[in-house]
């Protein structure tokens, strides 16, 4: 396993193990198998897991696993659903949701806590569901006047060692947010072929991830990359039923081209997605969203193999499938 330097934390494996699938979210899979796949990530040198309290029962595992015990040298995020509530609530919100997850888990801290919403000008309407925007937007003077002091001075009591934000909301915004003084020590940014969040994304403007990793470059932020394989869109069959017209059936036929060309390789191509997202400049490490010890394994050789060669990433890229409103 390789590993890197993530924006102020050191020593980050090239992968890390996300919560939903072992949470139970992505498909079927037991207690037992979740477990088994938590040592296996552990044992191939994975030392970040990333977790969420609305990942099903990914923390409930969590501490089922461990016992509160984690290994030395493990680290373990969480993540909160905040929107735009009162500004008087924001902070008991933040506090309930990190408690809840710290006791969950059964642990004293969480190595980076991040806000699990959209970030949004104060006078931004979503082309989806605006009616919901204050469940998943956190306006910016939330943000900025009551979030990030709270996190900081979180960070200053030792609850939380770093804190960050998913960069799935307006593009224009979660750059602002990069060079925003005090900014997110780490992002959650969209990895793949497609330029695609697929159901995350609530707003009409194209979705510039790329963008986005750029900005957090140029500003010293950490990019966790998410959605190598855009949630099965990206394999070659997704592994549960969903609707015609749902986001990311959509993008798995829009992907046939990107699957006809892995298979004039004879490659895999949740393999490819996998080595492709690791080649993107400028990604620290790769959230996997594997259930099971026969996804991980399949994860844990594309590591080995390395990022995907410049040929290969071209050859992908020349298909045209960056995605656009």
């Amino acid at each position: 396993m390789e590993y890197t330097q993530m924006g102020p934390i050191r020593r980050v494996s090239r992968l890390v193990l996300g919560g939903g699938g072992i949470g139970q979210i992505w498909g079927e899979t037991g207690r037992d198998e979740a477990s088994a796949t938590i040592a296996l990530a552990l044992d191939r040198g994975i030392n970040l897991i990333d977790t969420a309290p609305m990942y099903r029962n990914c923390e409930v595992i969590i501490g089922e696993h461990f016992g509160g015990k984690f290994p030395e040298g493990i680290m373990i995020t969480s993540k909160c659903r905040l929107g735009t509530p009162p500004p008087d609530e924001v902070e008991a919100r933040i506090l309930a949701s990190l408690e809840n997850s710290l006791a969950t888990m059964r642990v004293p801290r969480v190595d980076v806590f991040f806000l699990h919403t959209n970030i949004c000008e104060p006078d931004y309407v979503y082309s989806v569901r605006p009616d919901r925007q204050y469940v998943f937007a956190t306006n910016w003077p939330i943000y900025a006047e009551r979030f990030i002091p709270l996190m900081e001075k979180l960070k200053a009591d030792g609850r939380i060692g770093h804190w960050g934000i998913t960069g799935t909301g307006v593009p224009a915004t979660i750059i602002k947010a990069l060079s925003h003084d005090p900014k997110p020590d780490v992002v959650q940014a969209v990895t793949n072929v497609l330029d695609s969040a697929g159901g995350m994304k609530n707003y009409a403007e194209d979705e510039c991830p790329r963008d986005i990793v750029a900005a957090a470059v140029a500003n010293g932020v950490g990019v966790m990359g998410i959605r190598a394989v855009q949630a099965g869109a990206l394999t070659d069959a997704i592994d549960r039923e969903l609707p015609f017209e749902h986001p990311e059936a959509r993008d798995f036929r829009r992907a046939e081209p990107y699957r006809a060309l892995c298979r004039s390789w004879a490659e895999d191509p949740a393999m490819i997605a996998h080595r492709y997202a690791l080649a993107m400049p400028g990604v620290d490490a790769v959230i996997l969203g594997v259930k099971n010890r026969v996804e991980l394994a399949q994860c844990l050789e594309a590591e080995t193999l390395g990022p995907l060669e410049a040929e290969r990433v071209a050859d992908i890229d020349a298909l045209g499938l960056f995605r656009r409103a």
